[in-house]
């Protein structure tokens, strides 16, 4: 991709809004204006510009300071101006990096009902980078990225029952990759104790998981060896004996070490106690 073709990719098929609201907005412009430069960088004529960002602004709920500059709105309503300025070439997608990172939680709900608005009322999908666990109960659908991999997925959706009452119905989703690997969200191992190792077992239809029972016994890890102690070899070692059945006959070992290999003839002191049946006069035998 070229830089014209990527400078034609930020003006019309993606728009940004930044967690600083400096980065966002030009401190020497309205906040029509700031709308307005956008469209004018697309070739837009002034007339369309301008219906086009009272329409942003007012959708907003920011038509009334529409000639405000930056430095004379909160926090919360520059980010509502950001919203504004990141759609105003009409982008398919919205994405919006901490948008609410510097902002409090009441100024933050604000952001995210324009955001929310943006969705809907403007038809541009908005895609929200954060840290904020609270802000998955503000969003449809939630991917959750855990040591670089994309973890789990949540998706919501409205039911109203047979007395008009509506719910939030939450379905979460893991995903498996190709080697079968599946992370489980911390809450789900919290609430059922799993850690270590679990147990698997197969199911005509799923796979259940349970907690390792507690006091089973656990290989014994060999200390010459990183890897759990397997049970042992013939070959590697002998098998212990069995209290009902008498250990096996071993054979005699003999009485002295087999003998060393001949060496020089050395001279022996004469034996004190000559022994009458293999001893002769001289008092001492060969070896």
């Amino acid at each position: 991709m070229s830089h014209a073709d990527r400078l034609r990719y930020r003006r019309s098929v993606v728009g940004f809004v930044w967690q600083q609201t400096s980065r966002n907005l030009l401190p020497y412009l309205s906040a029509t204006e700031n709308v307005m430069l956008p469209m004018a960088f697309a070739g837009l004529r002034a007339k369309a510009r301008r219906r086009r960002a009272a329409e942003l602004l007012d959708a907003l709920e920011m038509g009334e300071k529409a000639k405000r500059r930056p430095g004379q709105l909160s926090g919360g309503e520059q980010q509502r101006v950001a919203i504004a300025v990141a759609l105003a070439n009409r982008p398919q997608v919205l994405f919006a990096d901490e948008p609410t990172g510097e902002l409090d939680s009441v100024t933050g709900e604000d952001v995210f009902a324009a955001l929310r608005s943006a969705n809907r009322d403007l038809g541009a999908t908005v895609v929200i980078v954060t840290h904020d666990a609270a802000v998955a109960t503000q969003v449809q659908r939630t991917v959750a990225i855990r040591d670089g991999r994309t973890s789990s997925e949540v998706v919501r959706h409205t039911e109203v029952d047979e007395h008009g009452h509506s719910s939030v119905i939450a379905r979460e989703y893991a995903v498996l990759d190709r080697s079968g690997r599946m992370q489980l969200p911390p809450e789900y191992r919290a609430a059922l104790g799993l850690e270590n190792r679990v147990r698997l077992e197969l199911e005509p239809d799923h796979v259940g998981v349970w907690p390792d029972a507690p006091g089973a016994a656990r290989p014994t890890p060999n200390v010459a060896s990183p890897r759990p102690q397997t049970a042992p070899s013939a070959t590697a070692m002998p098998a212990a004996p069995r209290p009902d059945r008498p250990p096996a006959a071993q054979p005699p070992r003999p009485a002295f070490p087999p003998a060393a290999p001949p060496a020089a003839p050395a001279h022996r002191a004469p034996d004190p106690t000559p022994n009458p049946a293999t001893d002769d006069t001289t008092g001492w035998s060969a070896p």
